[in-house]
């Protein structure tokens, strides 16, 4: 058995498991859905001091975040719940190999599928920006703009290998959105009612992420530095779910 070899079954286990190819579905349709009927009903506030045209193509990407964590959950903590991990560790006894490649494919796919949402969600909220105030509409040669692109992807990518790791830790799905959604949507709104919970809340996996997305990036680093925090947060997950399978039996 080869890396290319267990990467392949892992592909194969994906696409026929209809909940994983109905989450990524979901990644798309949500955050460029949720971005376009944003976008369409903005209105006046398009106007308003602060306004960032380049993130408001991505208003949707709570959304597009909880799918892709979904499903890099159910990828990994779904063999558990069925008891299919006993079966998968028999024909790649090698757990290292057996890891890396669920892993590469789940953010493969992610970032595969990132990149068509982020594309679709940049068109479809840049359309409508235009069709309201055409002077504030940003096309692919703007700046920041393939950034934004690229960058969203990655973004995904980053998420799903995070959450990927989490549901190892845990062994479940259930489990580790537990974890993910009060990290998501709750402690990032505890830590904007302190004085300094805006710079705490910089460090945290999503706010970091996000940082790509803007045109003018404020927190630590600016774009790619906080790329690089959510890729720490991302590879120490990735690292505790590894420890996790080898330690214990399956």
């Amino acid at each position: 058995m080869t890396l290319s070899t267990a990467a392949h079954a892992e592909w194969i286990k994906i696409r026929s498991t209809r909940s994983l190819v109905w989450s990524l579905i979901v990644v798309l349709a949500s955050t460029a859905g949720v971005t376009a009927q944003t976008c369409a009903t903005l209105g006046t506030s398009l106007k308003e001091p602060g306004f960032d045209p380049l993130f408001s193509s991505y208003s949707g990407l709570n959304f597009g975040q909880l799918a892709a964590s979904v499903f890099a959950a159910l990828a990994v903590a779904g063999e558990y719940r069925s008891g299919a991990i006993h079966t998968s560790l028999v024909a790649v006894p090698r757990r290292g190999m057996f890891y890396s490649a669920k892993l590469g494919v789940v953010a493969g796919l992610a970032l595969l599928v990132g990149l068509i949402t982020s594309l679709a969600s940049f068109l479809a909220g840049q359309a409508f920006i235009r069709h309201e105030n055409g002077a504030l509409a940003l096309g692919l040669g703007d700046p920041g703009a393939l950034r934004a692109v690229f960058g969203c992807a990655v973004y995904f990518a980053l998420v799903a290998v995070f959450s990927a790791g989490l549901a190892a830790l845990l062994r479940s799905v259930v489990g580790a959105l537990c974890v993910l959604v009060p990290l998501y949507l709750l402690v990032p709104f505890i830590f904007s009612q302190t004085a300094d919970g805006p710079a705490v809340a910089d460090f945290l996996p999503d706010h970091a992420g996000r940082q790509i997305l803007l045109q003018d990036p404020t927190g630590p680093g600016g774009a790619w530095g906080g790329t690089a925090i959510l890729a720490a947060w991302s590879a120490a997950a990735a690292l505790a779910g590894w420890l996790a399978l080898r330690s214990r039996d399956a």
